[in-house]
């Protein structure tokens, strides 16, 4: 039995008061759906600017078919916004666990946007900080990225190891990374940021301009439309399939290892693919379930301005301090995720 494992028997019996921001969202709806499961009890905190109130609804149904029980008395909703104090300090009452998802994703945003991504990305991160201090959680654990790594060229990525940023976007989550280590070290707070890699999974949004890889490509293989590849295909990146992060996230919250603590960690595989494999990957699944689809190619473009060229994590701090331990690699991930797309988008 792996700490995992152990951690989701132990959940089921101790009830516990947890904060997710960003609930809305496709991590924050995951988390949301697994914490239900476990029998938690689970504030919240999304204004839908990038979520959606079918991905609460979704992961409050799919914990109760999981579960066989009603579990809607378990969750309460904010409509709020993490760049108001007031807000945040709301959410925070009495609340024993933070996971802080609540931003604005996306190197291109960030480059489009750069002053609401600051905004949204340090003065709420700041004010969720300040409020989960103030209202003496146990463990604030906030959603970092790989990008932090920036133009840093060694492969794979060791988390004390950091280059300079390329985007916007990475700036913030790198000043994010900063005030967790002054509130360690100024207020004893207790944090652990999580530098995702391309977490893929179900209720991944594929709509809008800034809507990741996966799921946009997904919904362009489905309805025969034209697949566009930045680069010459060679571009690759550490995906990691959602049930891997909400392991992280519950690991992180949860552990007792003292030397664990006010860290970050890299949240993904150790393996590189190929943007070329990937679409390969997902154009063969999608055939396979699917009526009516053939091959196409895709088209390739110009790189897209902010990107790194690869991307792989070293996932060994987590695995000797949280006790880590992936179960879906890329392949296994894949088909429960086009599984998921086929059964929502296929009519």
């Amino acid at each position: 039995m792996t700490k995992y494992d152990k951690l989701q028997k132990y959940l089921k019996s101790n009830q516990n008061k947890w904060l997710i921001t960003g609930v809305a969202g496709f991590i924050g709806s995951n988390l949301l759906e697994k914490l239900l499961i476990l029998n938690q009890k689970v504030v919240g905190l999304d204004n839908f600017e990038t979520g959606h109130q079918h991905n609460i609804d979704q992961a409050i149904e799919d914990a109760e078919n999981f579960t066989g029980t009603s579990l809607r008395g378990n969750f309460v909703f904010i409509n709020g916004d993490i760049k108001d104090l007031n807000d945040c300090e709301n959410a925070c009452i009495e609340i024993d666990y933070v996971l802080h998802h609540a931003a604005l994703g996306s190197v291109p945003r960030s480059i489009n946007d750069p002053i609401n991504t600051n905004k949204t990305n340090i003065d709420g991160f700041l004010n969720m900080l300040i409020a989960s201090r103030d209202a003496k959680v146990k463990r604030f654990v906030y959603a970092a990225s790989s990008s932090t790594y920036g133009d840093h060229p060694d492969l794979p990525k060791v988390e004390d190891k950091i280059g300079n940023p390329l985007s916007p976007y990475a700036v913030t989550k790198v000043v994010n990374e900063l005030y967790a280590s002054v509130f360690a070290k100024t207020y004893g707070f207790k944090t652990i940021g999580l530098r995702y890699f391309n977490i893929f999974g179900k209720r991944q949004d594929p709509n809008g301009a800034y809507a990741a890889v996966i799921p946009k490509w997904v919904s362009a293989i489905l309805n025969k439309k034209e697949v566009f590849i930045n680069g010459d295909g060679e571009t690759s990146r550490d995906f990691c399939y959602i049930e891997n992060t909400l392991q992280m996230n519950l690991l992180a919250a949860t552990t007792e290892n003292e030397l664990a603590i006010n860290q970050v960690y890299n949240v993904a595989l150790n393996d590189r693919t190929s943007l070329k494999n990937l679409y390969q990957m997902m154009e063969d699944r999608l055939i396979q379930r699917t009526a009516g689809l053939e091959k196409k190619s895709p088209i390739y473009r110009d790189f897209r301005d902010g990107d790194v060229r690869h991307s792989q994590a070293n996932i060994e701090k987590a695995q000797q301090l949280l006790g880590y331990h992936p179960n879906y690699k890329i392949a296994k991930g894949m088909d429960k995720t086009i599984d998921w797309y086929v059964s929502q988008l296929v009519k």
